[in-house]
């Protein structure tokens, strides 16, 4: 397979805009996301990207999300079943909405250096999970993963859609948001992509749950049915 475009260092991507959280509050009402049944649902990008979700974590506490990678390619080009976890360690930053997290990626031989992140309005399990997420594909595809960022990008502003839905927490039902896109279909090379041009990204959020992140998950299937990748991660309620 041909290369989409030059490979660059994964590790001079992260973090970077397309992918960062903001790092200063909003300062208009605007940046408090609708409620879910409001008539007009907020933005993807405002409600991933702009939201001070960390405001509702307590310091001394620390959000664990389960996380699974499994691929059916044939010779395994994503490796094996990775079945883990991703904790963040929350203390008090500067404001009442910011929040210094500590982070560890995954666990034992699979652990890597990730943070940590000072004074965070937002949560940083996004930007973890897609600069991960990204740095696998794009070694598969042999593809330059900036071009595959700004697609993701791209497609979050303008080729999602946002639906407000009910979030099972703690025995009872909260309102929460879904966004979903897919956004290689129709992009120019995506026959290039091994099939996996309808990759599709589900973020569900919900205010009412610590770090407002309730789950994200990357997952395409080929003619068959069959799974060429599914990544995804979900909060842990029993873990915190």
């Amino acid at each position: 397979m041909r290369r989409l475009a030059v490979s660059v260092c994964a590790a001079s991507l992260l973090l970077a805009p397309a992918f960062a959280v903001a790092q200063e509050p909003a300062s208009s009402a605007a940046s408090v996301a609708a409620p879910a049944n409001a008539a007009v649902p907020p933005s993807a990008a405002d409600l991933l990207f702009e939201q001070p979700q960390m405001r509702n974590t307590q310091a001394g506490t620390t959000l664990t999300y389960d996380y699974l990678r499994r691929s059916g390619i044939a010779r395994g080009p994503f490796g094996p079943v990775l079945d883990d976890t991703i904790k963040l360690g929350i203390d008090a930053g500067k404001t009442e909405n910011d929040r210094n997290i500590r982070v560890a990626m995954f666990s034992g031989t699979n652990r890597f250096p990730a943070g940590p992140f000072e004074d965070m309005p937002g949560n940083p399990i996004i930007p973890l999970f897609l600069e991960n997420h990204l740095k696998s594909l794009a070694r598969v595809l042999e593809a330059n993963p900036r071009y595959l960022k700004l697609a993701i990008r791209k497609g979050l502003r303008e080729k999602a859609s946002v639906t407000a839905i009910k979030v099972p927490y703690q025995g009872r039902e909260v309102d929460g948001w879904r966004v979903e896109t897919r956004p290689f279909e129709g992009d120019p090379l995506a026959e290039r992509m091994r099939g996996m041009s309808n990759m599709t990204y589900t973020f569900v959020t919900s205010p009412s749950v610590p770090g407002e992140i309730v789950s994200i998950e990357a997952r395409s299937k080929n003619a068959e049915g069959e799974e060429l990748l599914e990544e995804r991660l979900s909060y842990d309620q029993k873990a915190g």
